[in-house]
């Protein structure tokens, strides 16, 4: 098929299975368009990439003076993300109160400008990851917010998985990079490199994996039906793209994940709340002790002939290290990749610009404080989710999936940043004011005559028994 007409039919299809998605939320507010652009630019490439710009810059100071397109674009993002916030009069000083831990951290982020090599160049990075928040905040705001998180994660994953697959088959020139090293190949896709790739294949396996699952119950439903094929052939394209991207972090995540949703949905999870919300954490504490006790990443890359210094992560990792930055406060917000720092270690391991370790790259750029701050989120964004079991139960499994997978892609790849997979974390972990619309619609049962309110998370009786039916019959009656 000639790349015109492919690019054409791409184009037809993505417009068709927007319009008559059969998974299509009725009433779904135009706002979610917002968030919706912010993270596909996240997860694919920059607007001034797209716009014709090199994809990997060969120059240390397009990473410090950035780009005038890019910064319109966010600064457009950002105003529309606030404005959308105002007209719902969200509660702010309710959310700094139930997100105490990620305010501490943002705010630490904020302050560290002041002690940056770079400050201006720091402040400016902080103000466009401010729009992370703002536009996570469009999503989980919404009147129905299962519902925005769903139209959402479908519409990104209708945008990007699709266009990697075009870009790869008919446009290789876009879909394809080459190692100024060794000149080997790999594929990008919509991204800016295979890791990248990976964590969009990753979230669509997840996201269909985990909706398939929930429908599942009313697959016999004509609707139903439609939108399992339709989870089907994604899943199959994210996988295809999984392969083409060779991204051992992706993969071993994206198992971690479906189990986690397995797991969450199964009886015995229901059966045994407190057993299973200790497990996942646990396994979390075992891993690190036999990864780096015990060398169990290294070993296990050697016994399925991979790299056992992980593409040579564990030299950046010693390298980085020997910069002797600050212990206590690190370079200031996204400062560590700059200026010398950034030469420096580009004439030995090439053009990168992150640690490969979420953890490290938050040591780095805001010390131990920051690493506290960020071990604060985790903890508490851990046991919000573990209570959604009760309010939100369907959204919590995904919620519990992208929270463990966070935990685990962050040991070799560096996301506690803008990033796709910090904005799936944020999703997950972040608490919002329920409005009185919302908090109406889903905690108001179905009465009977002269039944007394249920509160919010009560189980509800069994009404299996003879006597109880004939009780509730003669309610109805009178």
């Amino acid at each position: 098929m000639p790349s015109s007409v492919a690019l054409i039919t791409w184009l037809v299809l993505l417009v068709a299975l927007l319009l008559w998605d059969p998974a299509k939320e009725p009433k779904t507010s135009p706002a979610l368009w917002v968030p919706l652009i912010w993270i596909f630019i996240a997860g694919s490439r920059l607007p001034g990439q797209w716009l014709g710009g090199e994809v990997v810059s060969v120059q240390a100071q397009a990473f410090e003076e950035g780009n005038p397109i890019d910064r319109t674009v966010f600064l457009v993002l950002i105003v529309l993300a606030l404005g959308i916030l105002v007209s719902r009069s969200f509660k702010w000083g309710d959310f700094f109160v139930r997100n105490t831990a990620l305010v501490a951290l943002v705010s630490f982020a904020l302050v560290s400008v002041l002690w940056s090599d770079f400050p201006f160049i720091s402040f400016k990075r902080w103000f466009r990851d401010f729009g992370n928040y703002a536009a996570i905040l469009v999503v989980l705001s919404d009147r129905r917010p299962l519902e925005a998180v769903r139209t959402v994660l479908r519409r990104l994953c209708y945008l990007l998985i699709p266009l990697c697959v075009l870009l790869i088959k008919y446009f290789p020139s876009l879909g394809k990079q080459y190692s100024d090293w060794t000149g080997a190949g790999y594929y990008v896709g919509a991204t800016t490199g295979k890791n990248m790739l990976g964590a969009v294949a990753m979230i669509g396996v997840i996201y269909f994996f985990w909706d398939t699952l929930t429908r599942w119950s009313d697959r016999r439903e004509g609707r139903t039906k439609r939108i399992v094929m339709v989870n089907i052939v994604f899943i199959a394209m994210a996988l295809w793209l999984m392969n083409l991207a060779h991204s051992a972090t992706s993969g071993v995540c994206t198992v971690i994940g479906c189990v986690v949703i397995l797991a969450a949905r199964s009886r015995w999870a229901k059966s045994h709340p407190s057993l299973f919300r200790f497990l996942i954490p646990a396994g979390f504490c075992l891993y690190i002790i036999l990864a780096f006790g015990l060398d169990l990443n290294g070993e296990l890359a050697r016994q399925v002939g991979r790299d056992p210094t992980l593409t040579d992560r564990t030299g950046i990792w010693k390298l980085v290290l020997s910069m002797h930055t600050n212990p206590l406060v690190g370079t200031g917000y996204e400062s560590f990749w700059l200026g010398p720092r950034l030469q420096q270690i580009w004439k030995v391991f090439g053009q990168i610009n992150e640690s490969h370790n979420g953890y490290l790259e938050v040591y780095l750029n805001l010390g131990l404080i920051g690493v506290f701050f960020l071990v604060w989120l985790i903890i508490a964004s851990y046991r919000n989710i573990c209570r959604q079991f009760t309010s939100a139960p369907a959204l919590a499994s995904l919620n519990m999936a992208f929270w463990t997978m966070m935990l685990f892609y962050n040991m070799t790849e560096a996301a506690f940043k803008a990033h796709l997979m910090w904005d799936m974390f944020l999703l997950a972990v972040i608490a919002v004011p329920v409005s009185a619309e919302s908090s109406v619609r889903v905690a108001a049962p179905l009465k009977f005559a002269g039944a007394r309110p249920r509160p919010l998370g009560t189980p509800l009786r069994d009404t299996s028994s003879p006597q109880l039916r004939k009780r509730l019959r003669g309610r109805v009656g009178n």
